[in-house]
């Protein structure tokens, strides 16, 4: 699984959600620019729908779907 390009695709884009998340929050926690929150949290978005349709892609290409 570890060589499957998909996946890689799947824990690559986990990981820039995971990555946009920290940025938003710690931006947020030190009182930073509201605009730049809010743009991170637009961007966290976007990149959470990439992943969670690359997961369902992951899914249907293991169940042979």
């Amino acid at each position: 699984m570890g060589r499957d390009p998909v996946f890689l695709a799947v824990a690559a884009a986990v990981l820039l959600v995971a990555l946009i998340l920290a940025l938003g929050i710690g931006n947020f926690a030190k009182g930073g620019d509201a605009r730049k929150s809010n743009k991170l949290m637009q961007w966290r978005i976007i990149a959470q729908f990439g992943a969670v349709i690359l997961i369902v892609l992951f899914v249907l290409m293991r169940r042979g779907g």
